[in-house]
């Protein structure tokens, strides 16, 4: 349903955005749901947690990104659907003018997830396997593709012959589908028995019991997200198979502070700083420039299509990013 609302209006440190695309999430689904309990949901509730735009105002102390094409989270992860949003400048990266409306709205969350879970927090070496689940999707072939770049052995999982063909062209050596086979098991067989040294699972639950069968001594399985339902956040893991498994389990989060040592004893969080975030985008953005990534966009509509985008999106039948035209 549209309706019309007050602009918002941004705090210190707070950027409004003119939104001209959004790009859809599962934590849109989970908000709209009323599943995730991290961020409340004020009423009326606006969804949307990832926007591209230009900044047309700014609070005390961000004034210096006004004019700018930027890819934003809006503050509290919501409120992207719309034509106006709020924004911390913490949260906020600068897109190049000359790149693409689709590119520029597709990258921000996924790569730079997937640098954080591959490059800072795995550790990943040329020479070591890599299990991405959900290869086809955002942030699956961003992991699939920073993998590859890393010079890893990349294996995938996905759902259907036209995901995994997606996954093969992005570099995959074997794309499974995980409706036709036991992915563990063909991954074992892939690993001579030895198993995968890292695995970026953005998926959880079954998915993620499964995968530490197939992990491999001094293994690292990622913990990115949870799109088979963001309730088993709150769901504890059975330390056994960890602990017998002798594999670590590695948690990542995007997302961007000003301060970490602040956030920090305020939250009890490890966040890093805008300052590195700002270094990482600069690295992906000269990979992009030159031909090594790009950005898998499945579908660009207008934005009277986004509840049957978001329902594709929730039925699974969705390829790389959904973005939505907002102007």
């Amino acid at each position: 349903m549209l309706d019309d609302v007050d602009v918002p209006e941004p705090a210190a440190g707070e950027l409004k955005i003119r939104v001209t695309s959004v790009t859809l999430n599962f934590n849109d689904l989970d908000g709209i749901h009323g599943r995730y309990k991290t961020v409340p949901r004020p009423v009326p509730y606006i969804p949307g947690m990832e926007v591209l735009g230009i900044v047309d105002g700014a609070g005390a102390g961000a004034e210096g990104w006004l004019g700018r094409r930027v890819v934003a989270i809006p503050s509290g992860a919501f409120g992207g659907y719309a034509e106006y949003v709020v924004a911390p400048a913490a949260m906020a990266v600068e897109m190049p003018l000359e790149m693409s409306e689709s590119e520029a709205a597709a990258i921000f969350m996924p790569f730079h997830l997937a640098w954080l879970a591959l490059y800072e927090r795995a550790r990943i070496q040329a020479g070591e396997t890599l299990l991405v689940h959900a290869g086809a999707g955002g942030a699956g072939s961003a992991a699939l593709q920073l993998g590859v770049h890393a010079g890893a052995r990349v294996f995938a999982t996905a759902g259907t012959f036209e995901k995994t063909e997606l996954c093969r062209a992005l570099g995959a050596e074997l794309a499974i589908n995980y409706h036709e086979a036991d992915f563990a098991q063909v991954v074992l067989d892939a690993t001579d028995g030895r198993g995968v040294d890292v695995a970026f699972d953005a998926v959880s639950g079954d998915v993620t019991l499964k995968t530490f069968r197939c992990m491999a001594f001094n293994g690292r399985h990622i913990l990115a997200g949870f799109a088979s339902g963001i309730e088993q956040e709150d769901e504890g893991l059975v330390p056994r198979p960890v602990l017998f498994g002798n594999f670590s389990l590695v948690g990542v989060c995007h997302a961007y502070v000003d301060d970490p040592v602040v956030f920090k004893r305020l939250s009890g969080f490890n966040f890093p700083s805008h300052h590195d975030g700002e270094r990482l985008h600069h690295e992906l953005l000269a990979l992009f420039a030159a031909g090594k990534l790009r950005a898998v966009v499945g579908q660009e509509v207008p934005f009277s299509e986004l509840p049957a985008a978001l329902d594709a999106m929730e039925r699974r039948q969705t390829v790389g990013r959904t973005v939505i035209r907002v102007r």
